[in-house]
């Protein structure tokens, strides 16, 4: 019987609220976003047919999620940290089954919803205008092509709820019984005479966002992953929901680009992704990976993630496993092609990725390119800290004031003549120089 596996956002171990520069968490005034209009929601009208298709998409073939070359390149065997049975979600490598894919087409379902106690305003694809095409053109950077995400809403209004929203008890951190699997059952009821639901890969449920607190009072948005105890519908389970609550709007006028990101990081989840934040914020990440902020300034995936997932090749990544000194030379993992990320093992479930970030991309708040270190335990959970990005700077203070963004981490990559030394585990990684056209070369030391 295949594990379950539920991974909740915005539960008891917290989640990191809106950050202002350097001076760490802080509550803005929140601002109710204006009433979209008729032609916004007409033109959403035809997203799903019209606004993600792209002649310049690769095809690969359709895989599940995990790296497409998984198993073919033993030189990367010791690079492969396997995941851990103990956890619920884990950075191994390939993927367990059970959660979306992650590449090739990938089909949306969207459904909108409202109560009778939270009844939506304005159309219910004025909802959906909120997330789409932003979120599919930020899959398609990410994957450098390789995910043609496409959201369809076969339902255009709003889904009515037979319940008052607070008959649910959804709170944050609400586990998937009852108050869950109730709700699920009443949008399979309501949505099955229209939604043939065995023919989407996900799910996202856009909630009316006055239904509950706002997002900077409390996030409530979550995800069920790999949930295959879920309730079925056309001979399917919906194993794999995002839940979408309030806006992510904390009055600093940066809502209408980057409100949509609460969708991404969510659906990273479906896709097999863990939480970066920890329960004391986003410290251990920063800003380096939507998944462990995702408020504020755009921001990209890390590297181990896009192998994770299948969007970069066996043939970009090179494994640092052998005792003494070996040079890589990487670009800019914004940039499609090339060697993008090395991997020093130094257990069978930990080791250091080195990539190279650059303002380029989904990474608009880079304000320190250089080589990005960071270490992966595959062995420590979801919100728990599996990854933990090496600080170039301590105490430094950061070099960005972006809204929202980690200051303390933002200048964590380092630069030509700089090093990083583990020396419980006798790993030295030197960046020996930046070389024309932005790539950098490492130099890594196993004692």
């Amino acid at each position: 019987m295949q594990q379950t596996r539920r991974i909740r956002r915005g539960g008891d171990d917290g989640r990191p609220g809106p950050y202002r520069g350097r001076s760490g968490p802080r509550r803005g005034r929140h601002r109710r976003p204006g009433r979209i209009g008729a032609l916004a929601g007409l033109a959403a009208l035809t997203l799903a047919a019209l606004t993600t298709a792209s002649t310049t998409l690769q095809a690969p073939s359709r895989a599940s999620a995990g790296p497409v070359a998984t198993g073919q390149d033993s030189a990367l065997g010791p690079c492969r940290i396997a995941s851990a049975s103990h956890v619920q979600m884990s950075e191994g490598v390939p993927t367990p089954p059970g959660y979306s894919p992650s590449t090739g087409k990938v089909r949306a379902l969207n459904l909108m919803i409202d109560f009778p106690d939270a009844p939506g305003p304005g159309a219910a694809l004025g909802r959906m205008a909120e997330f789409f095409p932003q979120t599919s053109e930020w899959f398609r950077t990410s994957s450098y092509g390789r995910l043609d995400y496409r959201p369809e809403a076969p339902v255009t209004s709003w889904l009515r709820m037979p319940r008052d929203f607070t008959a649910y008890g959804i709170v944050r951190g609400s586990p998937y019984e009852p108050g869950y699997r109730k709700l699920v059952e009443d949008i399979v009821r309501a949505a099955d005479p229209k939604v043939d639901f065995s023919a989407y890969d996900l799910v996202n449920i856009l909630v009316t966002p006055n239904a509950g607190p706002s997002a900077l009072d409390t996030v409530l948005s979550v995800t069920f992953s790999g949930n295959g105890d879920a309730p079925h519908a056309d001979g399917v389970p919906l194993a794999n929901t995002s839940f979408v609550y309030s806006r992510q709007d904390d009055g600093s006028g940066s809502y209408a680009e980057t409100g949509y990101r609460v969708l991404p990081h969510e659906n990273g989840h479906v896709f097999g992704l863990p939480d970066l934040y920890t329960p004391q914020g986003g410290g251990t990440v920063g800003h380096w990976d939507i998944m462990s902020e995702d408020w504020g300034a755009n921001n990209d995936l890390l590297g181990w993630h896009k192998w994770k997932l299948g969007w970069l090749d066996d043939s970009q990544i090179s494994c640092a496993a052998a005792n003494g000194s070996s040079e890589h030379v990487l670009g800019p993992l914004a940039t499609a092609g090339g060697p993008k990320m090395t991997f020093v093992p130094i257990s069978e479930d930990a080791g250091y990725a080195i990539e190279v970030r650059t303002r380029a991309g989904n990474d608009d708040a880079v304000c320190r390119p250089g080589v990005l270190i960071y270490r992966v335990d595959s062995g420590v959970d979801t919100g728990r800290g599996p990854v933990t990005v090496a600080d170039s700077a301590k105490t430094s203070g950061g070099c960005t004031r972006r809204p929202n963004v980690h200051a303390e981490l933002s200048d964590a990559p380092y630069r030509p003549g700089e090093s990083f030394v583990d020396r419980a585990n006798g790993i030295r990684i030197a960046v020996v120089g930046e070389e024309r056209g932005g790539d950098f070369r490492v130099r890594v030391t196993r004692s």
